[in-house]
């Protein structure tokens, strides 16, 4: 009989032991860790998956606070991978987590997946990178989850699960399925997204939902300041986790 840390009792109940096995045998990525992926972090580690994978280079700053769930006075000027996996470990001791403070490119993505994750979520909020994700899953045949844009959105309403084709009113959706299709992708990929109508175009250099700065990485991008509500973008983030979970738990798989 499996042995279950009371924990996770109530989600053992409700999924069900062979369901439940499947998520604690479970390895998930989640790449970008801000404030739709920390939340998909959170929920995931407590739901008791058994694996996290959590990437993303950047460190925690003041303008972080107001929508992310990694971002407190303690942790300011910390790494957020290194925070999350901290997080996770206080939730669930047991889960195997390993942290990535590096930016998602070609190889740090290669090096990601040749950790072999059943599944991999895209919280990235920029472009270049968000396309090479997307890609290198669908090349290599793994399940792939991803938040298409939740700043400037204030009605929750609006939130909706489908797929990437099916997707609309968002203009990172947009750019994104037009990328795609230059890589031969047109579906595929399950989003979260909003149909919540935004003046808002996603154009290089300026094609992220993070606050002006400078990139840490030394990669010369000028980040742009979008305005964001925290509970818009936690339900991203928990939606994407809900997802996940659900998907884990098929008898199927």
């Amino acid at each position: 009989m499996m042995v279950v840390s009371s924990r996770f009792t109530r989600t053992r109940l409700l999924l069900g032991d062979q369901a439940f096995a499947r998520l604690t045998a479970a390895h998930v990525a989640v790449i970008g860790l801000g404030a739709v992926g920390g939340y998909a972090v959170e929920g995931l580690a407590r739901a008791g998956v058994g694996r996290l994978t959590v990437v993303d280079f950047d460190t925690i700053q003041p303008t972080n606070i107001n929508r992310q769930i990694l971002a407190l006075e303690s942790t300011i000027g910390q790494a957020k991978a290194v925070v999350a996996r901290q997080r996770i470990l206080d939730i669930n001791p047991a889960c195997r987590v390993d942290a990535a403070t590096c930016f998602a490119d070609a190889e740090t993505i290669r090096d990601i997946l040749a950790l072999r994750p059943d599944v991999v979520i895209d919280a990235i909020d920029s472009l270049n990178p968000k396309v090479q994700v997307l890609t290198a899953c669908h090349q290599h045949r793994i399940a792939v989850f991803s938040s298409m844009g939740a700043a400037l959105r204030r009605d929750p309403r609006y939130i909706k699960i489908g797929d990437i084709a099916q997707t609309s009113s968002c203009p990172l959706a947009r750019r994104l399925r037009k990328r795609l299709r230059s890589a031969g992708i047109t579906s595929g990929i399950t989003c979260v997204y909003s149909t919540e109508p935004v003046d808002f175009d996603y154009q290089p250099p300026a094609d992220t939902d993070h606050a002006a700065d400078s990139d840490p990485a030394g990669r010369g991008r000028t980040r742009r300041t979008l305005g964001s509500l925290p509970t818009l973008t936690a339900l991203f983030g928990l939606l994407l986790a809900n997802e996940v979970i659900l998907w884990l738990g098929r008898e199927s798989l």
